[in-house]
C-alpha cells in the first residue's frame, strides 16, 4: 500500500508545469493550423504542433504514472465537497489531456500529412488516410480542446480562489519551492 505524502515533491511540479507551458504555446498552434487539409504537406506549425503534442502525450504519461506511484493526500483544511471535486478535476485534467493528445495523433494519420515527431522521426499511421473515422475523430478532437480549455479554466479559478480568497496555501502546494503552510490568525 502506498502512503500518500502531504506535498506535491519537485518531480510532481516538473511535470506539471512542464505540460502547462507546453498547452499555453500549443493553443495558438492549434487554432493558426486550422486550415489544413488532407493530404497537404505538413508545415512548420503543424510538424510544432504534432511534436509539442507528443510530448504532452509522454509528459502526462509519466505524470500519471508518477501520481499513482507517489500520491498526493488531498488539503485535509478543505471542506470534503472541495477535496472530492479537486480529485475528481485533476483525475479527468489527465485523461482529457491523454484523449486530446491521443485524437490529435490519430487525426494527423487520416490526415495522411505525414507529419514528424521530430525532424527525421515520423509518426506512425494509424488510421487510414481520408476515412469517415478519421472525419469523426478530427471532429472528436475539437470537442476535447475545448473540454479542456474549460477543465483548465475551472483548474486555475479554483486554484486564484484558494490563494486570494480563501489564503490556504492550496494553490502554493504546486508553486515551484517548498510550500510554507499559511498561519491563521
Amino acid at each position: 500500500m502506498l502512503t500518500r505524502q502531504l506535498e506535491y515533491g519537485p518531480t510532481a511540479k516538473a511535470f506539471h508545469w512542464a505540460v502547462v507551458v507546453l498547452l499555453v504555446v500549443q493553443a495558438p498552434l492549434g487554432w493558426i493550423m486550422d486550415g489544413l487539409r488532407r493530404g497537404q504537406p505538413p508545415d512548420t506549425p503543424l510538424t510544432v504542433h504534432v511534436t509539442i503534442g507528443m510530448a504532452i502525450l509522454v509528459l502526462i504519461v509519466l505524470r500519471f504514472l508518477w501520481r499513482l506511484s507517489h500520491p498526493v493526500a488531498p488539503e485535509s483544511s478543505l471542506p470534503r465537497w472541495q477535496r472530492a471535486t479537486s480529485e475528481w478535476v485533476h483525475w479527468l485534467l489527465y485523461f482529457v489531456v491523454l484523449l486530446t493528445t491521443l485524437t490529435g495523433w490519430l487525426l494527423d494519420s487520416a490526415r495522411g500529412t505525414d507529419a514528424q515527431f521530430v525532424v527525421g522521426v515520423p509518426l506512425p499511421r494509424l488510421v487510414p488516410w481520408g476515412s469517415t473515422l478519421g472525419q469523426a475523430i478530427g471532429r472528436w478532437h475539437a470537442t476535447l480542446v475545448w473540454v479542456l480549455v474549460a477543465l483548465v479554466s475551472l483548474h486555475v479559478l479554483a486554484a486564484l480562489v484558494h490563494y486570494f480568497v480563501y489564503s490556504d496555501g492550496v494553490m502554493q502546494r504546486m508553486l515551484p519551492g517548498e510550500h510554507v503552510p499559511p498561519t491563521r490568525l
